[in-house]
């Protein structure tokens, strides 16, 4: 059928465009996921998107959409924290990988999901990599304990061709913030999600309530979803949709910051990583209070 009379909407300008609903906007984002559209028209809807925002009712659409696609996991005995990491590190090592081993040291399922998605950055699966985490290379459960990445293409191809346009267009689109916003587990799962910019809190947070979530939303470092060292940023949780707030953030740098590794490269993140696991380094602040609010979000699903 193609997606054309849905460019017509969302392509009239940042004053003329049109909000499309939950459905047409699941429609849209179906057609696309399942090849049945030109590059042209994909084009077209990243380009309008990116002028026009996306409302949270497409949002919610667009992840109707891609949930009805993904290669789900099957739940384990506990529920499942979702870490995806798609920004990586520019000046601050990717911390992410800590997060995920925290958790598991609590006994819990965790998956790190992503992609490289631009160049001359340093990735949580780099990082994983040197710490001898496994990469999945079928759909299966992750043991309670256990800690594995997922490349996109691995739950869904097509979504992992959508977030590739950026590097044709040199500008993102909704997949950015959809594969941010995803469950690919098929049972109770936590996702853990992050934005960089303030509008973006909202937006997400209305989201998030739409599809009635099981999720923790915090401005992250760098885009990850690790809390950054260096700050104690907002955390708010969504159970059932039901927003809870755990934590006002605090403006400005903390009177107290951890020594990073200057180094932001898997080797020298993985030695750190490794120090604080261990304890001969100490775990910031920030990130033991997001394990603390993970936790407390797990026990109530």
């Amino acid at each position: 059928m193609g997606i054309s009379q849905y460019i017509k909407e969302i392509g009239r300008g940042k004053d003329g465009a049109r909000d499309l609903s939950r459905e047409q906007a699941g429609d849209l984002l179906g057609q696309v996921l399942d090849g049945a559209v030109t590059d042209l028209e994909i084009g077209g809807f990243c380009l309008a998107m990116r002028i026009k925002g996306e409302t949270p009712e497409e949002m919610a659409g667009f992840l109707d959409a891609v949930h009805q696609r993904l290669n789900l996991l099957p739940a384990s005995d506990k529920p499942t924290v979702v870490l995806p990491s798609y920004n990586g590190a520019r000046k601050l090592p990717v911390l992410t990988p800590l997060l995920a081993l925290l958790l598991a040291r609590e006994g819990l399922p965790v998956l790190v999901h992503g992609t490289p998605t631009e160049s001359g950055r340093v990735f949580a699966s780099n990082v994983l990599s040197v710490l001898e985490v496994p990469l999945l290379t079928a759909i299966k459960s992750i043991a309670p304990g256990g800690v594995a990445f997922a490349a996109t293409e691995l739950l869904n191809p097509a979504l992992k061709r959508l977030l590739d346009v950026r590097r044709a267009v040199g500008l993102r689109n909704p997949a950015h913030s959809l594969v941010k916003l995803m469950n690919p587990i098929a049972g109770k799962a936590l996702v853990v999600s992050s934005y960089t910019h303030p509008e973006y809190a909202i937006s997400m947070a209305a989201t998030f309530q739409l599809v009635k979530a099981d999720a923790l939303l915090l401005r992250g470092t760098e885009g990850e979803v690790v809390a950054d060292a260096r700050r104690s940023p907002q955390m708010q949780g969504f159970v059932g949709g039901q927003r809870v707030l755990f934590q006002e953030g605090v403006k400005g740098t903390l009177p107290s910051v951890p020594d990073l590794p200057r180094d932001i490269d898997p080797a020298s993140t993985a030695a750190y990583i490794q120090s604080v696991l261990s304890g001969k380094s100490p775990l910031p602040a920030s990130i033991a209070q997001q394990v603390e609010h993970i936790l407390h979000l797990v026990a109530q699903l």
